[in-house]
């Protein structure tokens, strides 16, 4: 099921964008096979696999890549595969023998997709980074926070996620598309620097047209503008508003019986503080419940702050399964949506073992290649 269905992919497993990015084609449908270490790796994952969503809808087999058979067996692997995900360093595949030049002439029409922070050549490509780091030399964490404070790291969303998984599926798709039309292959080059950018080009053409200020909280998608912020309410619990529109604003200052005279112009940003302060304390006199029945689904860009708990049981996201739950672990639901091809239900993650072995059939390997390359070692 699913708009990828039928297309093979190899998982190279890692941490954070590469398995992300596995993660999206498998519950596209696409068959996805995760080459795993064979001692654990101390990433820093949850312990109990069942935790590790973003290793769902997919067999994993472990390999010993130190062992000449276990390289093999990627390779044998990769002679059938339509794509690969590798998150290394640049140059480890290339010293495990499993760069794009072997795998290519193994298989011309291979997608090989390459995920790092900051690229493969560059004078930082060979530094060890982080999301916060790629994103910070982007632009992008700069922009970040409010008036007078220091940059927000905005969770890994934005480098990881956003710039990375997102962009090398992205990338992995628009390869074997071109594939299909060419008979051949080549190498993705994701790094989450330039993903990181890319998702920054409205603000850099802001910022060139005088419209967009360096200063945090002063913009108005950066906490700056009273009609687009979050204000704190009677019980603690938040609210968010983004009013943007004037039709919206004026949508949202009827239903909060404020009279838009009694307000400053929206863009007159020297008293944006003075309705701010006027707005807080309005929302200070009702719980966040309260202003939903008010205000939840009219035209005034509005909507609760909900907490991951909270988030899975809203009335909206209920309606639409936008959460799933998975051996008993709540999770976002695959997306986006296909009228034609659904996408299956996630399937729980697994661990390396039999399961995988077994789904080695699948990649076109027979019982006598999986016996030989278990006796070596090479595969468990």
């Amino acid at each position: 099921m699913g708009p990828l269905a039928g297309l093979k992919i190899i998982e190279m497993a890692g941490i954070g964008p590469a398995p992300m990015c596995a993660m999206l084609l498998a519950d596209l449908g696409a068959t996805v096979l995760r080459i795993d270490r064979q001692q654990p790796s101390g990433l820093g994952l949850p312990s109990h696999a069942r935790f590790q969503i973003m290793n769902r809808s997919r067999h994993a087999i472990a390999v010993d890549l130190k062992k000449r058979e276990g390289v093999d067996l990627v390779l044998r692997l990769a002679s059938g595969a339509d794509g690969l995900i590798e998150g290394f360093r640049p140059g480890v595949m290339e010293r495990l023998g499993l760069g794009p030049n072997e795998c290519h002439a193994r298989n011309p029409k291979l997608v090989y997709g390459r995920m790092t922070g900051w690229g493969q050549e560059g004078p930082l490509a060979q530094a060890a980074g982080h999301d916060l780091n790629y994103i910070a030399l982007a632009g992008v964490l700069h922009s970040i926070g409010r008036a007078g404070q220091a940059p927000t790291p905005p969770l890994n969303l934005i480098g990881d996620f956003g710039g990375g998984a997102l962009y090398l599926a992205f990338g992995l798709v628009c390869g074997l598309l071109e594939a299909q039309r060419s008979g051949k292959g080549q190498v993705v080059d994701a790094a989450m620097v330039d993903g990181a950018a890319s998702l920054m080009s409205i603000f850099y053409a802001l910022h060139a047209a005088g419209s967009f200020t360096l200063k945090r909280g002063d913009n108005v998608l950066d906490s700056g503008a009273f009609f687009y912020d979050v204000y704190e309410c009677a019980d603690g619990k938040y609210i968010s508003l983004a009013s943007i529109e004037d039709k919206f604003l004026e949508e949202f200052l009827r239903r909060m019986e404020i009279d838009a005279k009694e307000m400053p112009a929206k863009m007159d940003k020297a008293r944006w503080s003075e309705a701010k302060a006027k707005l807080a304390q309005r929302f200070k006199t009702k719980t966040r419940d309260e202003w939903c029945r008010l205000l939840e689904g009219s035209d005034a860009c509005f909507a609760p702050v909900l907490s991951i708990e909270e988030a899975p049981r809203h009335p909206h996201n209920v309606a639409r399964g936008s959460f799933v739950e998975v051996d008993g672990i709540v999770q976002p639901a695959p997306a986006p949506r296909f009228s034609r091809t659904a996408a299956a239900k996630p399937t729980p993650p697994e661990v390396p073992g039999e399961r995988g072995i077994m789904s080695l059939a699948q990649w076109g390997l027979s019982e006598a290649e999986i016996g030989q390359f278990r006796r070596s070692g090479a595969l468990q």
